[in-house]
């Protein structure tokens, strides 16, 4: 263990490995039931979702675990999923097999990009202080998560502005207003109790804190009524979600999918344009919770980033953590899910402690034991894992004291690098605004030559996907 983790140069233990993967497993667990309900609306089986779930996310994170020994997960990643759903299914009319094979393309660029270096490029391009504001803003980002999960806000808007997709998904315009939520019912005091709890196992550095507050909180949840034990007795059908399983692995290549998906060559540049998009989210997404989340914690030191800038190959570990993203998507392509990234949720275990491969690991053997388990799993609620991904947030905050809020030159590309993922709730749309605010800046300042031109070519890409957006 010690020589396959390097547990003690990385300043920790196996029990703490091992607490930090069930945080990041309980964080995301989400996903094995919101992601086979979203994916399903476009015509595919539910149980072949729920495993191609499973799988690629097991898969991702073993990659993760044991090519770059780092303390990520990975599972098809929430907006991406809706983006397969509502815009390329039902509004741009692809079918789901058609989809897939978009998505495999994708993970084939990925691929691409990282063996090529664009992507180490990328990272080595961005100023340090949207770095800064890409830390601060994942923090914003992964808190917000938390409260909404929590349940503490509720939103109002305008009917009469809404519109309702089949399936009865509402989007609702900029007439939404948040409130705070009123504390009438049991989940949400069930919210106020694990919030309080963890804040104060963690003010009291109790060990894996953050994890006996997520059981704490699923024990009371038991005795308020809200967590229901008897689904524990509930076998799942395995065998017909593996039959289904059957119907979605490879269909990506098949007919109905990468065959007829060029056929038509009217609709080259709508297919052309809607990988883009998945490729530039999926790329942005990855970045930004690599150095939000992993510089900060010296997760990748300043040696490892050294050995990036100068080495070729897979020798620093965000070379092999960005490779190991990178297959992750179209491995999930090809069982049958939407775009497969490291997750934000992994902030949670990172958090808890973790520092190496091992708490992936942990995190992958969960996700296979959710096979079994999934009655099991389904019982943690939200509300007692909600808190954790607040906690990781204020924890993350910090990194915006290094951030030189009274130069407005370096403030306002911060500013809408760092607030617009949590508003957007997307890391790649913020990004993407601090992108665009920092040319803008700095051209007013006649300092354009200063900007690297991989940051210009990627905010021309960023501009140009919000057109893209817009006319699709």
């Amino acid at each position: 263990m010690e020589k396959l983790f390097k547990l003690k140069q990385n300043n920790t233990t196996v029990s703490t490995e091992v607490l930090a993967g069930l945080t990041t497993f309980f964080a995301m667990a989400y996903i094995l039931f919101v992601n086979p309900a979203m994916l399903s609306q476009t015509g595919i089986p539910y149980g072949a979702v729920f495993l191609a779930t499973i799988f690629a996310s097991a898969v991702g994170t073993l990659v993760m675990a044991l090519f770059a020994n780092v303390p990520y997960a990975q599972a098809p990643g929430m907006g991406l999923n809706a983006f397969f759903t509502y815009t390329v299914c039902f509004g741009l009319g692809f079918t789901w097999q058609q989809a897939l094979a978009m998505v495999f393309i994708c993970g084939i660029i990925n691929v691409i990009i990282t063996v090529t270096k664009i992507r180490k490029s990328i990272i080595k391009a961005i100023p340090v202080s949207l770095q800064h504001a890409i830390g601060g803003g994942i923090g914003i980002f992964v808190a917000y998560i938390g409260v909404k999960n929590a349940g503490l806000l509720s939103f109002t808007s305008d009917p009469g502005r809404n519109v309702v997709l089949d399936g009865g998904t509402v989007i609702a315009d900029s007439s939404i207003v948040p409130a705070l939520a009123t504390f009438n019912t049991l989940p949400i005091l069930l919210s106020l109790i694990s919030l309080i709890l963890m804040v104060v196992l963690v003010i009291k550095k109790v060990p894996g804190a953050i994890f006996v507050s997520i059981i704490l909180s699923t024990i009371v949840g038991v005795f308020m009524g809200i967590v229901d034990l008897s689904q524990v007795g509930i076998a799942s059908n395995i065998g017909t979600s593996f039959s289904e399983l059957g119907t979605t692995i490879g269909a990506a290549f098949g007919a109905q999918g990468m065959l007829s998906l060029f056929s038509d060559v009217t609709r080259l540049p709508l297919v052309l344009m809607t990988i883009f998009a998945f490729s530039l989210s999926d790329t942005f997404d990855t970045i930004g919770t690599f150095i939000g989340t992993g510089r900060r914690t010296g997760i990748f030191s300043e040696k490892d980033q050294a050995e990036m800038d100068s080495s070729s190959g897979f020798k620093s570990k965000m070379d092999r953590a960005l490779f190991a993203d990178s297959i992750a998507t179209s491995i999930g392509a090809i069982f049958g899910t939407s775009n497969t990234t490291t997750y934000v949720e992994s902030a949670a275990g990172i958090g808890a402690g973790g520092r190496t491969g091992l708490t992936s690991l942990v995190t992958a053997i969960m996700f296979l034991l959710s096979i079994f388990l999934a009655p099991v799993v389904g019982i943690v609620p939200t509300q007692a894992t909600a808190p954790a991904l607040i906690m990781v947030g204020v924890m993350m905050l910090s990194s915006f004291a290094s951030i030189k809020w009274d130069d407005l030159a370096e403030a306002v590309p911060a500013f809408f690098a760092g607030i617009f993922m949590a508003l957007c709730y997307s890391i790649s749309y913020g990004i993407a605004t601090g992108f665009i605010f920092y040319c803008i800046v700095k051209c007013l300042r006649g300092e354009a030559k200063s900007i690297h031109p991989i940051l210009w070519v990627s905010t021309i890409l960023f501009i140009l996907n919000f057109v893209i957006l817009a006319i699709i």
